[in-house]
């Protein structure tokens, strides 16, 4: 009687394609680039805002631009709301193309990141708030930066882990990764709803129209540079001038542009599409400038020698932005999927343990640009708990790295293993279900 074939494991973190592999080595490889980059200018900004004189905030308050369009803003704004923009254009970029081309198109393959992003923002919100409600000595209006701890910065957690975790299996890469796009996409949902304080509508409205026309060029797939920079600049200016923060623009021109190659130009198997041009064509952009500059002229914080670091510590805001990065993120991440592989009979990978999963999951508690960017709107410019909160973002990211290098560090000997496994399939032919084995 012949033997019945083994049932087929349902995997948390499953290797996924030999394509997807290669095109996510790629990104990391450009992603950590940029990390190192992010953390030369962060040192550069601490530096500079702490040496007597005051030419840091000099130069981050100059304003320009033009008055007339609402645009005369600070170097500090520029940065933050233009630079950025060129972020999550390019987060918006990533996340439709893993959706719709990429292993997580999925549905199942996509529920565990999306869950896990979720669990990781609400326990770090939750433990925000519960330091603030219990101490003693919260400042008023401390509750505002709730969701200062929820982001994960990716090119600050691809670098740490391109040092200490460079052999990391690629399902849980892909995770880490996933993971960290859709948490942008919520942080800057976040933003949009809970830190617009007035709507002005004729200028959302006129924002529609030119994203609509943005939106008709790229799907007939035109690259014109002097047609679709100038919409999209219209689209930035005009989210701006309506009061939502203007990396919303960012996101939704990116989520429209095709990630296929239409059947007139060959369709899905000639190639990349529109989608993968302005990745390569923005991301080098993306990386190696704009969020280094945020990270310049956001970071810097006059600490006031240890005295005022020590002050600083007390505060209950750096205290909760700390809680939520170094202990509310990977609760909530590991906690998230551990349910997800219960509700689903899912299972780690005979050579992965929890463990693996908690060092990722510390990774996300790198959460710096996003968070700079919510601290900076929830407190204001120049107020204590402004730069209280910027410091407690750099002190959280910075525990979260180095906790995050220990325990994968020691797991570096088994993760080598297993990427030499990985290596048997470097002919190219893939797995066929990137969900099951």
């Amino acid at each position: 009687m012949p033997t019945p074939p083994p049932t087929a494991r349902r995997l948390l973190f499953p290797r996924g394609s030999w394509e997807e592999r290669t095109r996510l080595t790629d990104v990391l490889r450009k992603e950590t680039t940029g990390g190192v980059l992010l953390l030369v200018l962060t040192v550069v900004a601490l530096v500079w805002a702490n040496l007597p004189g005051g030419s840091y905030e000099d130069v981050r308050q100059f304003h320009l631009g033009p008055a007339a369009l609402h645009l005369n803003l600070s170097i500090e704004h520029w940065a933050a709301d233009g630079l950025l923009a060129i972020f999550f254009f390019v987060t918006g970029l990533e996340l439709k193309k893993e959706f719709v081309a990429g292993d997580l198109r999925s549905p199942r393959a996509a529920a565990l990141p999306i869950a896990a992003a979720l669990g990781g923002m609400a326990v770090p919100a939750l433990l925000f708030v519960l330091v603030n409600v219990l101490h003693p000595d919260a400042p008023e209006g401390a509750l505002v930066g709730w969701a200062t701890p929820t982001a994960t910065d990716i090119a600050f957690a691809l670098g740490i882990l391109a040092v200490v975790g460079s052999h990391l299996p690629s399902g849980l890469r892909t995770f880490l990764l996933t993971l960290a796009v859709v948490d942008d996409l919520l942080g800057i949902t976040v933003i949009a709803i809970f830190y617009t304080e007035q709507v002005n509508w004729l200028p959302l409205l006129l924002a529609l129209v030119t994203l609509v026309a943005f939106t008709v060029a790229v799907q007939l797939r035109v690259r014109a540079w002097w047609l679709l920079v100038p919409l999209a600049l219209a689209t930035w200016g005009l989210v701006h001038a309506s009061g939502i923060h203007a990396t919303v623009a960012g996101v939704l021109l990116g989520l429209v542009v095709p990630v296929l190659r239409s059947e007139k130009n060959g369709g899905p198997d000639a190639g990349p599409g529109l989608s993968e041009h302005f990745e390569h064509v923005w991301r080098p952009l993306s990386t190696g400038f704009a969020v280094p500059v945020f990270a310049l002229f956001s970071a810097g914080v006059a600490i006031g020698g240890a005295s005022g670091f020590a002050a600083a510590m007390k505060d209950s805001v750096a205290l909760g932005v700390i809680a939520g990065l170094v202990l509310g993120k990977p609760i909530g991440i590991v906690a998230t999927t551990w349910i997800v592989s219960k509700v689903t009979k899912a299972e780690l990978d005979e050579n992965l343990r929890w463990i693996d999963v908690l060092g990722m999951a510390m990774l996300a508690g790198m959460g710096f640009t996003v968070s700079l960017l919510i601290g900076s709107l929830a407190f204001g410019e120049g107020t204590a708990a402004g730069e209280h909160v910027t410091l407690g973002v750099l002190v959280g990211s910075a525990a979260s790295a180095v906790l995050a290098a220990v325990v994968l560090s020691t797991r570096n000997r088994v993760y080598r293993r297993i990427e030499i496994e990985e290596g048997v399939d470097a002919d190219g032919n893939g797995i066929p279900d990137v969900y099951e084995r």
